[in-house]
């Protein structure tokens, strides 16, 4: 069981992640529309009468199942990065769970969503508002690996 990184002596670990977190996340937004629009079609078009709900259902499946499943979504892998918990460890379903939902609430309430991203952009191991409750990190994946 590893501790995160120390972002003053192992900076390398948070390099660009703020800015990976992005790309991931315009990543992630673009593959859950492509979902959602497919479901579209496969409802006969019925599913847009209920748009809001069923892209909100699909990406919150997406993120716990690919966060469960890596820690870290396709966005994420794309852009080399995966979240760990305080300890170190991999997400596990509860921690997947957890992030979701309190990266959804904040996607609900602005404000949470604008703090969390001056957080993420500001703070040493790049962390937004979830990540701080939770004790959660994104890490370079590569550095990750050679941990």
């Amino acid at each position: 069981m590893m501790n995160l990184p120390d972002p003053d002596r192992q900076p390398q670990f948070y390099d660009g992640v703020a800015i990976k977190r992005l790309i991931a996340w315009i990543a992630d937004t673009i593959l859950i529309l492509l979902i959602s629009c497919v479901v579209v079609l496969f409802t006969a078009f019925v599913g847009l009468l209920i748009w809001p709900i069923l892209y909100l259902t699909i990406g919150f499946a997406y993120r716990v199942i690919t966060l469960a499943n890596g820690s870290a979504t396709l966005g994420m892998r794309l852009a080399g990065i995966e979240l760990r918990t305080a300890r170190g460890d991999r997400f596990d379903p509860g921690h997947a769970v957890m992030h979701t939902l309190l990266y959804t609430m904040a996607c609900a309430i602005p404000i949470l969503q604008v703090i969390s991203i001056v957080m993420m952009a500001t703070s040493q191991r790049g962390q937004g508002l979830g990540d701080m409750l939770l004790g959660t990190s994104a890490l370079n994946r590569r550095m990750v690996r050679a941990a």
